[in-house]
């Protein structure tokens, strides 16, 4: 823990020195093959995690590994290429609360991410998109165990509406108005890095998932302590395991991610643009 706060206070000076007064409002995550939406930040600061205290540098295929902070649709907004995932070892829980509460210290007020994901529904294929409707946790693990740091948030948290409903909303009314296909459902994370069994996907779906990646939730329950708002639009990439004659790889999850990159970098253009526009 005090490690943890230590490196969110470095992260802060390290981001304020960078961009001084720059205040974000969103902070966007961005999942294995997403990176693209970082493009559209206009005049972008960029510090590579290696940079950052606390910040894992990542190895996984996909993830760029920098921070782009800048103006999107008149919107202040800090964008995250590269996440901190379970399966990557010792040091993931502690890299994963110092990146969100970092973008909690620096000002944001909002949790825009996205994942890459395979779908529990052979009708909903690689190319379509998902916003979040709730999780189920079947990592095992929990972001929050040890010492509470009060400075954040209090010990117990309640993860009603964890993936706030007037985002979600508001997400599937601007794709809608798009034309852009999308759902709202269950996502399943799990820990990794094996990609999920024909059973384990038979039993997922008779708990109700709808979708099953390996991040996500961790970072949606570090969100919820510290008091930021949380939405999450997934990329579907494949089917699951058993849902198609395809054997589940990176490689063509980075491919299934492709297909749906141009509507997600539409859908999220609109929806940060909606905000600017509430806002004023």
């Amino acid at each position: 823990m005090p490690n943890t706060n230590a490196n969110v206070k470095k992260c802060a000076a390290i981001i304020s020195k960078a961009i001084p007064g720059f205040k974000p409002k969103i902070g966007i995550i961005l999942g294995s093959g997403l990176g693209a939406i970082s493009n559209q930040i206009e005049n972008a600061s960029i510090i590579d995690y290696q940079d950052l205290p606390g910040f894992y540098v990542t190895h996984i295929a996909g993830h760029n590994k920098r921070m782009h902070l800048g103006m999107l649709k008149g919107v202040p907004v800090v964008c995250l290429e590269g996440r901190t995932h379970y399966y990557e070892g010792e040091g993931s829980t502690e890299s994963i609360k110092t990146i969100i509460r970092t973008l909690k210290a620096i000002g944001c007020d909002t949790l825009l991410t996205t994942n890459a994901v395979g779908s529990l529904l052979i009708e909903r294929g690689p190319g379509n998109l998902m916003v979040i409707k709730d999780h189920i946790n079947f990592t095992f693990q929990n972001p929050l165990m040890g010492p509470n740091d009060d400075e954040f948030g209090e010990r117990f948290v309640s993860m009603d509406n964890a993936y706030d409903s007037d985002l979600r909303q508001n997400l599937l009314d601007i794709a809608k108005n798009l034309n852009i296909p999308i759902s709202s459902g269950i996502y399943i994370a799990t820990s990794g890095p094996t990609f999920e069994t024909h059973a384990e996907i038979r039993m997922f779906k008779m708990l109700g998932g709808d979708a099953v990646g390996m991040s996500t939730v961790p970072e949606t329950i570090v969100a919820r302590h510290c008091g930021l708002k949380v939405a999450s639009v997934c990329a579907i990439t494949n089917l699951g395991a058993g849902l198609s004659k395809e054997i589940i790889t990176h490689e063509g999850t980075l491919r299934g991610a492709k297909l749906a990159t141009n509507n997600l970098i539409q859908l999220f253009l609109a929806f940060i643009e909606s905000i600017a526009k509430n806002k004023n």
